[in-house]
């Protein structure tokens, strides 16, 4: 298994972990050069949507993986962190389904991450 798609799948964790829902990776490869994956879930609400991005970033910062950039903070309902590989999109449900990156992707391939060990 590749790198980034180790980092994915890691992020869909930390992600679970934290009670995020409807946590999807897709694979971009074959899609875009933007990046080779995106992961996108869903917070309850604003607050969690950024509690979120601060546990993934605490996480991909522990395995030593730098974050490029990360736009929306405070009360934002869509925050995007990007590791250039993989690009991690939380949203609130609202947010969500107004930019519905899965039917905008629809050609990407959805990847399952495994089960933790």
């Amino acid at each position: 298994m590749d790198e980034t798609l180790n980092w994915a799948i890691s992020i869909a964790h930390v992600a679970e972990d934290h009670k995020a829902q409807q946590v999807v990776i897709l694979d971009m490869r074959e899609i875009t050069l933007v990046a080779d994956y995106f992961v996108i879930m869903t917070g309850y609400n604003v607050i969690q949507v950024g509690a979120l991005a601060d546990h993934i970033e605490d996480s991909m910062t522990a395995r030593g993986v730098a974050m490029l950039t990360r736009v929306g903070r405070g009360q934002a309902q869509w925050v995007l962190l990007d590791y250039g590989s993989v690009v991690v999109h939380i949203f609130t449900e609202d947010a969500r389904h107004y930019y519905d990156l899965e039917r905008l992707w629809g050609d990407a391939e959805v990847v399952l991450p495994k089960a933790k060990a």
